[in-house]
């Protein structure tokens, strides 16, 4: 028997054994690293905060740290946007390979949705993950908003999985690729590898980036230079090279990295243009620290860290309440 045909086989009989048992209850899954760590129980705050149906679903966090293959590539060169570029375990954003996760993880059964450290509820996540997902494996919205083609660029950011339709999703060997050349790292991250027909488009709501009104259901701080919680500190990401976007630019922004380093001349972390944003994070954070999920030492040690704004104390005492914050959001645009 082939290698593939035992792989399919292995599959079929983890399905048909699966079938007889009890599907795992719906199950929110943050991916995230050390830097991420304080958004991501922010984020976790939120889904409880904002939900009625808390006994219908669990919260996990997916870390960097319980999964040695992704330190193993440190230094490595792996394949982004047809550039290659070398892997960095300390990188701000160096959990988003673990956004494959959650089907393994499920034992390719039930329902997930899988997000980003960096997402906050302020609706009821359990209207997604008891959604009807149409037969589709995948729900998520597009990147472009001005132009929703299911055939372009996804967000895998914020995702409703059926994880039972997921079976070729393996993460750590799908990883491997980036360093062989068999897999681009921006066509895996956008889901061009994944047939369009098992996929089906969210409405921008569960994944607004960086807007918060009242029809908001799931805020993604997704421009990483303006996170609230990290203004005026060092920017410690590498940004796209965009060379599909504009290749003058990607061409200066790779010189820059291969001559001066990863971060350099790229500033600091600046203030939320949405006041409304950086009082959602810091009310939520305030709840956090009231119930104990987040203590003030965790705080301090972030702050020491560079993960979280030296002013973070300070802009946590004067932030409104979280009914405040709610009540002052904007209709729609």
């Amino acid at each position: 028997m082939t290698e593939t045909a035992m792989n399919e086989t292995a599959i079929s009989a983890t399905t048909s054994t699966s079938a007889t048992e009890a599907e795992p209850k719906p199950c929110v899954f943050i991916h995230v690293n050390h830097k991420q760590i304080l958004g991501a129980h922010v984020g976790a705050k939120s889904l409880r905060y904002f939900s009625k149906h808390n006994d219908k679903f669990d919260v996990r966090f997916i870390e960097t740290r319980d999964h040695p293959f992704l330190r193993a590539r440190e230094d490595q060169p792996f394949l982004r946007n047809g550039v290659w570029r070398k892997w960095r375990i300390n990188d701000l954003q160096s959990f988003t390979p673990l956004r494959f996760m959650p089907p393994e993880l499920m034992g390719y059964r039930g329902r997930a949705v899988v997000i980003d450290p960096d997402v906050f509820a302020v609706g009821d996540v359990w209207d997604l993950l008891s959604r009807d997902m149409g037969g589709k494996a995948i729900l998520c919205r597009p990147r472009n908003k001005k132009n929703p083609d299911i055939n372009g660029p996804l967000a895998s950011s914020v995702m409703l999985l059926d994880c039972a339709k997921l079976t070729h999703w393996r993460a750590e060997e799908q990883f491997s690729e980036l360093f062989t050349g068999e897999r681009d790292y921006k066509q895996w991250i956008t889901l061009m590898y994944e047939d369009r027909a098992t996929i089906g488009l969210l409405e921008n709501s569960w994944n607004d980036l960086d807007v918060l009104n009242r029809e908001t259901r799931l805020l993604h701080t997704t421009r990483r230079w303006t996170q609230p919680w990290k203004a005026g500190l060092p920017i410690d990401f590498v940004p796209a090279d965009k060379f599909d976007a504009f290749p003058p630019l990607g061409w200066l922004m790779y010189l820059r990295r291969k001559l001066f380093g990863d971060y350099a001349f790229l500033g600091h972390y600046r203030a939320h243009p949405d006041k409304n944003q950086e009082d959602l994070f810091f009310a939520l954070l305030r709840e956090c620290v009231d119930d104990g999920t987040v203590t003030e030492d965790m705080i301090r040690r972030e702050m020491d860290a560079n993960h979280v704004r030296k002013d973070a104390p300070l802009v946590l005492r004067k932030a409104p309440r979280l009914e405040q914050v709610i009540a002052s959001l904007p209709a729609a645009a």
